[in-house]
C-alpha cells in the first residue's frame, strides 16, 4: 500500500477529489459556457475555477510550492467576460468561501510559473471536450522532481472502476506513487481507504491489442493510426474515449495501446506536461511503459512542453515494441 499519510499524497488526493467534484458540479448543472482560447480548444468555466481551487490548496498546503498549470486568467478580465468570470467565482466561493473575483484571477495565474526542480503541473480538465459532450475527462495533478514524475493523480468522474464509462457513476480516483504501485478507488469511498492495486494488461500477442482511439481528432493522424493498427496487426475492436481517462484504462488492464501522433494540421506540435505526467507514472507503476514515437523517454525537466520528445506511445509495456516496430514500418 501507498503511503497515505504522505502529505504531498494527501494533499494530491484532497485537490483532485474535491476539483473532480466542482467540475462535476459545473457539468450537471451548465456544461455549454464555453469560450475559445486562442488555440480553438474549448474552455469551460469548470477549467478556472478547477485551477483556482486546485491552487489555493496548495498555497494553504505548501506556500513555497511551484504550480504549473495549463489556465491563465486573461480570458476572465476581457471586456465581456464579466458574467464569466462571475460563474467561475460563484463555483470556486462554494468550496472556498472568501473567493472573490480578484482572488480567484490570483490563484488561477499561480499556475503560470515555469517549472523548477520540484513543482506540480494541473490540468484542471483533460479533454475538455469530452467533458461539453457530458463524457469522458479527467482532472490530472501531478508532482514532479529533477524531471521524474513522483506523484500523479488521475480524477475521472464518468469512468467507474477505472475502465467503465459511464457518466453519472461512482467516479474513479487513481494514485501513482513512484515505487509504491498504481492504486484505484471510487470516488465516493476515497474518505474509506479502500484501496485496489491495479496492474497493466497480460496481453502480449499484438494480434490481440485494444487501441484507445479518442473521439476527437485535432492532435493526432487518425489515417496513420489506421496503418499502424494493420501493421500490429491487431484484430481488437478499438476502444473510444476522451482524456487522460485513456491511462486510467491502460493501468487497470482493460486496453493496450494509445498514440498520440503529430496531426498533419500541427506537424510542430509539442505535447504539454500536465496531459501527460499524471497519466504517465499512474501507467507506468501499473506495469506499463510510455514513450516519445521514437522510444525515448518523455522529457519532464525542460519547460512547459516535451520539447524534446516527438508524439506519445503508451502501452501496456508487453507490447512496447511491438508497437515501435510497427511506427517505424509506416514511418510514422
Amino acid at each position: 500500500m501507498f503511503n497515505i499519510n504522505n502529505p504531498e499524497v494527501k494533499f494530491a488526493l484532497d485537490a483532485v477529489r474535491q476539483a473532480a467534484k466542482l467540475v462535476q458540479t459545473v457539468q450537471t448543472e451548465t456544461a455549454e459556457n464555453a469560450l475559445t482560447k486562442g488555440d480553438k480548444s474549448p474552455v469551460t468555466v469548470a477549467d478556472f475555477a478547477s485551477q483556482a481551487l486546485v491552487s489555493h490548496m496548495l498555497m494553504q498546503r505548501f506556500p513555497d510550492a511551484v504550480l504549473v498549470g495549463e489556465e491563465a486568467s486573461d480570458a476572465l478580465k476581457e471586456e465581456g467576460a464579466e458574467h464569466l468570470l462571475e460563474q467561475v467565482t460563484g463555483y470556486a466561493a462554494r468550496f472556498i468561501p472568501d473567493a472573490k473575483p480578484d482572488t480567484v484571477c490570483e490563484w488561477i495565474d499561480r499556475g503560470a510559473a515555469d517549472p523548477a526542480k520540484r513543482f506540480w503541473t494541473l490540468d484542471p480538465i483533460d479533454g475538455t471536450k469530452g467533458f461539453i459532450r457530458g463524457d469522458q475527462y479527467a482532472v490530472a495533478l501531478a508532482l514532479v522532481e529533477d524531471g521524474d514524475v513522483k506523484i500523479g493523480v488521475l480524477g475521472c468522474p464518468n469512468l467507474t472502476d477505472g475502465y467503465i464509462s459511464e457518466p453519472g457513476g461512482a467516479g474513479t480516483l487513481m494514485i501513482a506513487v513512484r515505487g509504491e504501485g498504481t492504486w484505484l478507488t471510487s470516488m465516493a469511498d476515497a474518505d474509506n481507504n479502500d484501496w485496489k492495486r491495479i496492474q497493466a494488461s497480460p496481453r502480449a500477442n499484438p494480434t490481440e491489442a485494444r487501441l484507445m482511439r479518442s473521439f476527437e481528432s485535432g492532435h493526432t493522424d487518425v489515417s496513420k493510426i489506421d496503418e499502424i493498427s494493420s501493421a500490429l496487426g491487431t484484430e481488437a475492436e478499438p476502444v473510444r474515449m476522451d482524456s487522460q481517462a485513456k491511462y486510467a484504462v491502460l493501468a487497470v488492464g482493460a486496453g493496450e495501446v494509445i498514440l498520440r501522433l503529430l496531426s498533419p494540421k500541427m506537424p510542430n506540435y509539442q505535447e504539454k506536461i500536465w496531459d501527460q505526467a499524471a497519466g504517465a507514472i499512474v501507467l507506468e507503476e501499473a506495469g506499463g511503459r510510455i514513450s516519445d514515437l521514437s522510444g525515448k523517454p518523455l522529457d519532464f525537466s525542460v519547460g512547459r512542453k516535451l520539447v524534446n520528445n516527438r508524439g506519445v506511445l503508451a502501452t501496456n509495456g508487453l507490447l512496447h515494441d511491438a508497437a515501435l516496430k510497427a511506427l517505424k514500418d509506416v514511418g510514422a
